[in-house]
């Protein structure tokens, strides 16, 4: 039988339903005029008229009775809905931590600087090793501090770059206070935040204004200088084992070794370490620090 014109029944759509616009429904027909199942046994006489739906209702869902057509191949029948909330901690893939403590700040040092915010030139003549303990000392630090080497800033100028080994006239002279300069804002900008810093630079004793004056204009009157200056042959052999711009001729090295000697006698601290490996060059350094923050050094 067909159903009346204007009126055809919808898909259904309750569970166990799997009729869709497009795909066949249990009957496998899906379209308006197709022949339905054969009736089931005790089921009404043959041509016998069944009851006819009001248009629009939605018919009841199958019993399963025999004759009742399986769920189309790729559709699963609508399992239970998702319960509310996330899921309990025992359930698998949801593991409880334990609680965890906060992290201890580790107990202040019997000596050195400890936590002190302050801001260090490190002297020495090339090959003294200042830029290496200069580099560990902030490294090993228990608070934020930050390395500025004079030479790394020098040598941002590539094209036109002014080698004082080539001579050292007016143009090295510039390239010299401008790094300087430029390491000395570096400086003030890393405390204002915050973190210490430490600066390296071959001054000469006997250019103070130069030198130890300028580093003290561009940083501030509380930066700590400390000298570090090994035995002329210990240095010898450190510049030896440098390349690039940073390896001198032996002549250049005795002669700025000779000129650091005037720091003798200056008031300012000197490290002498020619026996000493970097490790200890740094904690010498710390615990020199911590004597000059007690007593600051004239300068």
């Amino acid at each position: 039988m067909q159903h009346a014109v204007g009126a055809p029944l919808p898909p259904p759509h309750g569970p166990g339903h799997h009729g869709h616009h497009g795909h066949p429904g249990p009957g496998g027909g899906g379209a308006a005029g197709s022949a339905g199942p054969p009736p089931a046994p005790g089921g009404p006489a043959p041509g016998a008229v069944p009851p006819q739906a009001p248009p629009g209702a939605v018919p009841p869902p199958p019993t399963g009775a025999p004759g009742a057509v399986p769920p189309a191949p790729g559709w699963t029948r609508p399992g239970p809905p998702h319960p509310a909330g996330p899921p309990a901690r025992e359930a698998a893939g949801h593991v409880q931590l334990p609680p965890v403590p906060p992290v201890p700040l580790p107990a202040a040092p019997e000596s050195g600087t400890g936590a002190t915010m302050l801001a260090v030139l490190l002297i020495g003549p090339a090959g003294a090793g200042k830029t290496t303990v200069a580099r560990y000392w902030a490294t090993h630090r228990r608070v934020p501090t930050a390395h500025i080497s004079l030479d790394d800033v020098r040598e941002w100028v590539c094209s036109g770059f002014a080698d004082p080994k080539t001579g050292w006239n007016e143009n090295s002279e510039a390239q010299y206070r401008l790094a300087r300069r430029t390491c000395g804002f570096a400086a003030r900008n890393f405390l204002a935040n915050g973190i210490s810093c430490i600066l390296d630079d071959a001054v000469f004793p006997d250019r103070p204004v130069v030198g130890l004056g300028g580093w003290k204009r561009h940083v501030g009157p509380g930066l700590l200088p400390v000298v570090l200056l090994p035995g002329l042959e210990t240095v010898l052999e450190r510049n030896a084992e440098r390349s690039g711009n940073r390896r001198l001729s032996d002549e250049e090295v005795a002669g700025i070794h000779g000129r650091m000697a005037g720091w003798y006698g200056s008031g300012l601290p000197i490290i002498d370490n020619t026996k000493y490996d970097v490790e200890t060059t740094a904690r010498v350094l710390d615990e020199t620090l911590a004597r000059a923050i007690a007593s600051p050094p004239s300068w």
